[in-house]
Formats: structure tokens, sequence, C-alpha cells
């Protein structure tokens, strides 16, 4: 096997001098927890996702904690969310997490994004809510889920850029969730984000955060009194993201147009690529009107040689993978439902190395060897 230096990553991010300045300031200032740039990058993403506020967090798997947690499900109750299979395992995590049940449903064979009819049939006199999963940024179809009139969390972990019918996705249902971990398309190594429709929710999220805490000791003390006595609205884990983390975001978020653009280039040129290849499903494009944030590119293998071409393309240093495998197959949560896309693609599903870091020669290579393999 070719070593981790020499190997064509499947997922990465492009990180300069822009975070190096960003962080030594935060250095030079003092202050690496949640501070001033925090606020800065809570600003401009609102802006960019054209809403008033936007909560950070320090990662995406707590913000879909959090999100769970502020739909006020009481516990105990045998209250269900139905969740796609195929999507990561801080989704079900989450709802087990807040005391409820995880149900499984299917996603489209084309899209990879959850199946309202799949999402129809789950439905059941317990079920208290929707979590939709944005796959690989290509807007899915909340606007349906929401005629079920549950409540709809969606998982814009994929979707920072992506938009449906001009609005931002994360801003589609009642509460939107953004991952800014080490790989996603902003990358700031461990971070998160939160909106939602409801005020209230947000004003909650920020006291959550901090353990359930409304105020630092720091902020009351522009109040007066005494401010070391915290008043403390709930038991909550801590989520508070770090300068250090937030510093990296604003120098992210300044390239992310760059970053997308790349990115997009990229995926036309393996669509222009790949699709002729008649044992090879290639990812469909955005519908008219809608913009994706070309997080991965999942293609399917026909032919049952899908684990046969993973392997080449290693022994060719060329590392792939599979976002994700199915959630119901695990017996974590004992489920029984059969979910025939999911586990389809289980088996015939691969994630091709798509990243800003990724140059034209690297491309070349992985186009080189999914062709010879073809041959």
């Amino acid at each position: 096997m070719p070593t981790d230096e020499s190997l064509i990553h499947v997922f990465g991010s492009l990180l300069g001098d822009e975070e190096l300045a960003e962080i030594s300031d935060c250095i030079d200032r003092q202050w690496i927890g949640m501070g001033p740039k925090t606020a800065q990058l809570e600003s401009r993403l609102a802006q960019h996702l054209d809403v008033d506020e936007l909560v950070l967090l320090n990662s995406g798997s707590s913000g879909l904690q959090m999100a769970v947690h502020l739909l006020d499900i009481p516990p105990g109750t045998g209250a269900e969310i139905i969740v796609p299979s195929f999507t990561w395992v801080a989704c079900a995590s989450a709802i087990l997490l807040a005391g409820h049940r995880p149900v499984f449903c299917d996603v489209d064979k084309t899209t990879l994004n959850i199946d309202p009819e799949s999402v129809a049939g789950a439905i059941t006199p317990r079920t208290a809510a929707i979590m939709a999963v944005h796959y690989a940024g290509l807007p899915a179809e909340v606007p349906r889920l929401k005629e079920f009139g549950l409540p709809v969390i969606e998982d814009a972990a994929h979707a920072i850029d992506s938009r449906h019918e001009g609005r931002a996705c994360g801003t589609l249902g009642d509460i939107g969730v953004f991952s800014f971990d080490s790989i996603k398309n902003l990358a700031m190594g461990e971070g998160g984000g939160l909106v939602a429709r409801n005020p209230e929710h947000l004003r909650r999220a920020r006291d959550l955060r901090l353990c359930g805490v409304t105020s630092t000791g720091f902020a009351s003390a522009r109040e007066g009194g005494r401010w070391w006595e915290h008043r403390i609205t709930d038991a909550f884990p801590k989520m508070t993201p770090s300068d250090l983390c937030a510093a990296v975001g604003l120098a992210q978020f300044r390239r992310l147009r760059s970053s997308q653009q790349r990115r997009a280039k990229l995926w036309a040129l393996y669509q222009q690529a790949l699709a002729e290849l008649d044992w090879l499903a290639v990812p469909p494009e955005p519908d008219a009107g809608d913009r994706h944030s070309y997080f991965t590119y999942c293609v399917q293998v026909r032919d049952g040689r899908r684990d046969a071409l993973a392997n080449h393309l290693l022994e060719r240093g060329i590392y792939t993978t599979l976002r994700f495998h199915p959630l119901h197959l695990s017996p974590l949560y004992g489920s029984s439902v059969e979910l025939p896309v999911s586990e389809r693609l289980a088996e015939t599903a691969l994630n091709l190395p798509l990243h800003p870091r990724l140059t034209d020669d690297d491309l070349d290579r992985v186009i080189g060897a999914v062709c010879e393999f073809a041959g």
C-alpha cells in the first residue's frame, strides 16, 4: 500500500498563510476561547445564509444534538424521529441521546437524498419530527417534507453553499445544522453552526452551548451585581466554539468562493470523463435554479465490482471510501427495516477524491485509473 504522504486523498481542505495570520492574531490578543472572532464568523455566515443569526458551536454533531433538544419532545415517551439510513452516525446518535427512537427511511437511488415516499411509509402516531440530509450538497426536497406537518431538522453539513430556489439549504426547515470540520467546504478544524426559524430556539441555543448558563461572568459584569452567580436554565453539555477555530473559519470564509469554483470545476471534469462509462453511474446535477456545494463525488458501480475498483485505485495511490454505511444495518439500533436503496448503495457506491487541494494532475491520475479499470 502506498504511504500516506503519497496518497491522493478522498477528502481535504486548502489552508495557508491567511489562516496562519488569523491564528497569530488570536495569540497576539491572548484570546483563544469563544470571543470576538467567533462573533465575527457568526455574523458573516448569517449574511451568507440570508438569516438574522447563526449560533456557532464546537461541531456539527453537537448541533444535531442541540437541534433535537430544542424541539422539546418529552423523552421516554416512545417518540420517533425519521432519519435517512444513508447518513452519518451523529444523526441517529442525536436522537438516541435525547431519549427518542430513530426510525430509518430510505434515500432516492439517484440523488442519495431522503426519499419523501419512504418517509410517508415510516410515519406513525409516534412520529415527532423528520431529519433530512443534503447529501454531498445537493438540495434535498425539504418543502415536500414540510407537507407532512412535522418539524424538520436539516443536516446541512455538506451544504454551506447550497441553495434551493434561491434559499440557502439549512434555512428551509425549522432548524438547520452545519459542519465545519477539517474536511468540509468551510474547514476550521472542528466547528458547527445552527440556524432556526424560531427566534426562541436561537436564544436557547446560545444558553445551551455554555452548559445552559445564560451568559458568561465577563459579559454579566457589565450589568453589575454578583456576576459570578450564574442563572442555569438547562442541564446540557458544553458546546462552545473557540476563537482559534473561528480564526481559521474566517480565512476559509474569505476563500469560500474560490474553493467552490475549484470544486465545481473538478466535478464538471469528472462528469465529462466518466459519464460515458456504461458500468458506472455518475451523480446527478442540481435542478435548474438550485445550487450544489460539491462536497463529494459519489459514483455507483453497476457491475458488482465496486470493491475491486476501490482496491485497484488504492494500489495506484488513490484513496476512496463510502460515505456512508447504512445505519439501519448497525446492531446498535436494533432496526429490522429493509431499505433496498440504502442496502444497494452499501455494495455499489464509492466516493472519489474531490476537494480544493486536488491538483489537475491528481484528477488526471484518478480518471486515468478508473478508465484503466474499465479496460
